[in-house]
């Protein structure tokens, strides 16, 4: 048992020193103070970093397929009233949404940017009496009402009973409705007179859209829209001026749901109409994203980037489409965010590095000195 204890005392790596021949100096102990301040600050570095989470980042291929994309919006017009802004959305697989209506809210505002009206959008007839009938007289008594479509109707048994459902007969046969004063639906509404109210006014608009997945495009535009011959055109109403000033701010356009270290490249962006009437159009490449938190939650979201272009009007067309475009397209490449502590192991590695390396730099530090001091001293 001797020679096992001698033997372990021979593999000691911290041989003892006799009090008896310690020799402190005044410099050894400044030199010891600023040893400890430094690993202090070091340490507590090190902790404060190891207790804040790091993000990794990676880049990998979506496979994910179907599915449908969050468009989170808020726009504000100067310049166009509520009555004349529409809302509508398409994408490549033919899907189209024209003068959306669900989930979105307009604010009317006056020149000063201050809100005048909240409203979910649509117009609603109000109840009058003796209304216009297909047949050309009045609404009589027992008699259900079915208005007239003005030559717009698809087979003998369509009515219009609102100036919406006029625009709309009129939008499926591609025509324009210039002449409003004209439609009886629109005059009981008081669809015309609501426009004139609104001369002046601005109109922000704000909402959700829930789209496929795939590429496609959505705008605001001035008027109501239709189709005719795969190409958008706008009904715009002949009581306003052609010249629309598309003057707009965005001040939120997300994709998807928000997670920390997000920016959407386009808040806070604002265009100010100078030319004749025309097409403001962003091109955004969207990039799916999946953020994961530090307790292990995630979030499907997107980031995006985008390209802006000012298109203006063609000189000569009888239609000039005035509006603000989005057009986008869907990134192949998905980004994924982790966030993550540094391992504990790391930290304490860290932790004896810092303390032997300082130790050691110190001691030669303090030999140096001290060795320094015996030479001078001898000189004396």
């Amino acid at each position: 048992m001797d020679k096992v204890l001698h033997k372990l005392r021979k593999l000691d790596a911290y041989p003892k020193v006799n009090e008896d021949f310690y020799s402190r100096t005044f410099s050894g102990g400044l030199i010891t103070l600023v040893s400890f301040v430094l690993m202090l600050f070091l340490f507590f570095s090190e902790l404060r970093l190891f207790l804040h989470t790091v993000s990794e980042t990676k880049l990998v291929v979506d496979t994910s397929r179907g599915g449908t994309l969050h468009i989170n919006f808020d726009v504000t017009f100067p310049a166009v009233p509520c009555s004349l802004l529409s809302l509508d959305a398409m994408d490549i697989s033919g899907e189209q949404h024209l003068d959306i209506r669900h989930d979105i809210v307009k604010k009317r505002i006056d020149a000063h940017g201050n809100v005048i009206e909240v409203r979910q959008d649509g117009i609603g007839a109000p109840k009058v009496e003796k209304p216009l009938q297909r047949h050309g007289g009045r609404l009589e008594h027992n008699e259900e009402y079915c208005g007239s479509c003005y030559g717009s109707e698809t087979s003998d048994d369509d009515c219009c009973n609102s100036c919406e459902e006029v625009r709309e007969a009129y939008r499926k046969k591609g025509w324009a409705l210039t002449n409003m004063d004209m439609i009886d639906q629109c005059k009981r509404e008081g669809f015309i007179q609501k426009i004139k109210n609104e001369e002046g006014e601005g109109c922000n608009i704000n909402g959700v859209l829930e789209v496929n997945k795939v590429a496609g495009s959505f705008h605001f535009g001035t008027g109501k829209s239709f189709h005719d011959s795969n190409v958008q055109l706008h009904n715009l109403l002949a009581s306003q001026d052609d010249n629309y000033n598309i003057t707009h701010r965005i001040n939120k356009l997300s994709f998807g749901h928000y997670f920390p270290g997000l920016i959407n490249p386009l808040d806070g962006v604002q265009w100010v109409h100078e030319n004749p009437n025309g097409a403001y159009q962003y091109f955004i490449k969207v990039v799916p994203a999946i953020f994961t938190d530090i307790r292990g939650r995630s979030i499907q979201s997107n980031q995006y980037s985008v390209t802006e272009h000012f298109r203006s009007a063609d000189p000569g067309r009888s239609r000039s489409l005035a509006g603000v475009f989005f057009f986008y397209d869907i990134s192949p490449v998905k980004v994924t965010f982790k966030e993550e502590h540094i391992p504990f192991l790391h930290f304490m590695t860290h932790i004896c590095a810092i303390i032997g390396g300082i130790f050691t730099v110190a001691g030669i530090i303090d030999s140096f000195v001290y060795h320094g001091q015996r030479v001078v001293k001898k000189k004396m």
